[in-house]
């Protein structure tokens, strides 16, 4: 329930290439969807654009968002669109803004996780307030929008610092704002002997590295998650697995909070500028130490968790002895999950954040607005 603070009419517009539902095909639609969970539990009016088969869609048409669909499985792909889904992607984003400016009078502000340019642009379009927040490094259709809001009553946040001084590196400035998870639901396991690595099965994530790390230590691991590149499992992960080197598939988020809270370690092996790593956050909370190559803002979810071990990227014999060394020492000390567990919910909770994402959605919703006019006819 809302204390001190007044009940607000939220439009939150959610990354439109995969439904918001479980198993969550990422970090960023995991963190939409506890948003826009957690807003409506705080008494919030809260409305969703989102991609069609999401949970919490409403009946409103103009806010279901297309789904890309691959005519070969083997085409899939997180970075790439097929044929003809960028232009109808582009038209549903359009007839998003017309059913916005027409019940412009049902919201007072829009609460913007979307990769698309368009929805930054409604403050504009629309005189809406938005509040942008940053999950990716810069993206060019989002850097062209952000220079077009200057003057607008738009705010951006980024989910890390490393974030932000991207992106102000390119002329967007914006203040941190880190994810949280649900601790509530992200439980403190018992520990056990194998290793786990968890998230998009995708090159810049390279799980491929995590299973060879296990394989020099001796330790089995368990994979988890959604395939996010066909190609790339299948030339470079799934030659590696065996009875020590399971892929059990993306989970929904119970299951994955059971097998990451049984295992000994878990692996983090980004080799691009990691925003956040929300599979970082997730782990410690259920008590497990975490070993990871230390890029982007990898260290700063990792600071001040008791069990934690960072690599240069890519070392794959460091990556080992440190997850191994955190094994023994987990194994040892047996109250180590529960310190791990204690740090992860002061640093990551989301119950420790709503009092922040209440502030920031009602200061920026209080922001004068200005509505783009079509230029006077001269006749």
């Amino acid at each position: 329930m809302i204390r001190g603070s007044r009940r607000l009419r939220v439009l939150v517009v959610a990354p439109s290439r995969y439904p918001l539902r479980q198993p969550h095909a990422g970090g960023l639609e995991a963190v939409v969807w506890d948003r826009v969970r957690w807003l409506r539990a705080r008494g919030h009016e809260v409305t969703l654009v989102a991609a069609d088969g999401s949970d919490f869609l409403g009946d409103v048409p103009e806010f279901r968002l297309p789904v890309p669909t691959w005519d070969r499985r083997a085409d899939a792909s997180d970075t790439m669109y097929p044929p003809g889904y960028a232009d109808r992607l582009s038209s549903a984003m359009e007839a998003a803004l017309l059913r916005l400016q027409a019940d412009r009078h049902l919201f007072d502000v829009v609460d913007n996780h979307s990769l698309h340019g368009e929805p930054i642009l409604w403050s504009r379009e629309a005189g809406i307030p938005v509040v942008t927040t940053l999950h990716t490094p810069p993206l060019e259709p989002m850097l062209d929008a952000a220079a077009r809001v200057v003057d607008h009553a738009h705010r951006f946040v980024a989910v890390s610092q490393a974030t932000a001084q991207a992106w102000s590196a390119e002329g967007v400035d914006a203040f941190v704002f880190p994810n949280g998870i649900d601790t509530d639901r992200w439980t403190r396991g018992p520990g056990g002997t194998r290793w786990v690595w968890s998230g998009r099965i995708v090159p810049e994530k390279a799980p491929h590295l995590a299973i060879e790390a296990a394989r020099l230590a001796g330790a089995e691991i368990v994979v988890a998650g959604r395939i996010g590149d066909v190609d790339y499992y299948e030339r470079m992960v799934r030659p590696l697995l065996d009875e020590r080197a399971r892929y059990v598939g993306a989970l929904r988020q119970p299951d994955l909070c059971r097998l990451v809270g049984e295992s000994a370690v878990a692996l983090v092996t980004p080799m691009w500028e990691e925003p956040f790593g929300l599979v970082i956050a997730e782990a410690l909370a259920t008590g497990t130490p975490v070993a990871a190559f230390d890029i982007g803002g990898v260290s700063e979810v990792l600071a001040g968790a008791p069990a934690a071990a960072v690599v240069t990227p890519g070392d794959v014999g460091g990556l080992a002895a440190a997850a191994a060394d955190l094994a023994r020492q987990a194994q040892r000390e047996p109250l180590t999950r529960v310190w791990t567990r204690r740090a992860a919910v002061r640093a990551h909770s989301l119950a420790g954040r709503y009092r922040e994402v209440e502030r920031v959605l009602a200061h920026t919703a209080t922001q004068p607005v200005t509505v783009r006019r079509a230029p006077a006819v001269s006749w």
